[in-house]
């Protein structure tokens, strides 16, 4: 049995993903111990799931559903735990702002400073922090580490991070971020081991899940990404708008007088696949009906097409690709998304290989492709854990 752990924390709106690593080996394995999530949180029919077991029906206080999430998996792990030294709690937190670059002791200074951070990505920032609030009410000795997703994008020169405003606007912190660190710090190791020097050249990843974005790699370190100064930039996403004229913004508020929160809450929740197609937020969803729906085959094809021109503005930066690989959920599990996407990189040379992509293979371009295409697995609960063991410094 393992005798010291770490608890990986992923705290979002609507779910809550724990994963426990063993940290009595360095490095730490790659699979968790034990695992696990609490989904549909706010919404009617949550569930809890963990290794071995399949979704269960749980009931989740509708007031706070989110601090009965946590306490539920606070009793679950307490339970798991039987005797083994939980040496830390770490947390994913999307934005680090221009302060935190690595992975970071939680204190209630650093609770209160990363909460200024909250306007920036409201779907995501809110909800580590009350968990890293009630660990350290209730656990006082358990240290906690938080890790950032903003980090991984600290090596992008200042001319990909500027955005044309007053220099005054630079100087108060309105630049572009970037996020999915945290999954890119992953690609950034697990890459090379697959396609070894390949991987240091022209790379590109699409970190395609709910939320989605692209990084282009150049020697393993991020060159240039799509998401900006909030989680709202890029590519188009399941409820999010991505890239926005923001005359548009100002056209919603001047003439058709929507409040500061009505545009917030049609930008970050009522737009995206979900907003365009009026029917999912899902690509699973929406390609079985497609073929009978105008709206929903407009919305795949404007999902589509947005990767794709930023791929071509991504290959632009980096002078050329040499690897494309795709992760995270639809990433790695939609053959249909990636095969429309390379079918219109064929200007790039790329080819597919339909049979290697029908099964998710780890490479499936065709043998004649000119840039090599992969599917990685992301795993951004042990990137974190790995952090977090290095700054605890836990000696096996």
């Amino acid at each position: 049995m393992s005798d010291s752990v770490i608890l990986a924390l992923n705290c979002g709106s609507s779910s809550i993903k724990f994963a426990v690593f063993d940290a009595s080996t360095q490095p730490l394995p790659r699979a968790p111990l034990w695992g696990g999530k609490v989904q549909g949180i706010g919404g009617a029919a949550p569930t809890f799931d963990e290794t071995g077991r399949a979704p269960q029906p749980i009931g989740l206080d509708a007031e706070h559903p989110n601090t009965a999430a946590l306490a539920l998996i606070r009793e679950r792990v307490l339970q798991w735990l039987q005797g083994r030294r939980l040496a830390g709690v770490v947390h994913r937190v999307v934005h680090g702002g221009q302060h935190y670059f690595a992975a970071t002791r939680v204190t209630p200074q650093v609770i209160d400073e990363l909460r200024s951070y909250i306007p920036l990505a409201p779907l995501h920032q809110p909800f580590p922090l009350k968990a890293m609030s009630l660990l350290l009410a209730q656990h006082p000795d358990v240290p906690q580490v938080a890790c950032f997703d903003t980090a991984f994008h600290r090596t992008i020169e200042p001319v990909e991070q500027m955005f044309a405003l007053p220099r005054t606007a630079w100087e108060r912190g309105v630049r572009r971020y970037g996020f999915h660190g945290l999954s890119y710090d992953y690609m950034s190791q697990a890459l090379p081991e697959r396609h070894g020097d390949m991987a240091r050249g022209r790379t590109i990843v699409c970190h395609l899940g709910s939320g989605a974005s692209l990084c282009a790699m150049r020697d393993l370190r991020s060159v240039a990404t799509t998401m900006g100064f909030s989680a709202l930039d890029g590519l188009m996403m399941g409820t999010r708008c991505g890239t926005l004229d923001p005359g548009a913004v100002i056209y919603l508020m001047q003439i058709e007088k929507l409040s500061l929160d009505e545009v917030a809450h049609m930008l970050y929740h009522d737009s995206g696949l979900l907003g365009v197609s009026g029917v999912s937020a899902d690509p699973r969803e929406l390609l079985p009906v497609e073929s009978e729906n105008e709206r929903v085959r407009q919305a795949l094809q404007l999902y589509v097409r947005r990767i794709v021109r930023e791929i071509g503005a991504l290959t632009a930066v980096l002078g050329g690709l040499e690897l494309l690989v795709f992760t995270a959920g639809i990433g790695e599990h939609n053959d249909v998304v990636r095969a429309r996407v390379c079918q219109q990189l064929g200007w790039l040379g790329v080819q597919l290989d339909a049979e290697a992509n029908a099964r998710h293979a780890a490479v499936i371009s065709g043998a004649d492709s000119r840039v090599r295409v992969g599917v990685e697995q992301t795993n951004e609960e042990w990137v974190a854990a790995s952090q977090a063991a290095r700054l605890l410094q836990i000696a096996p």
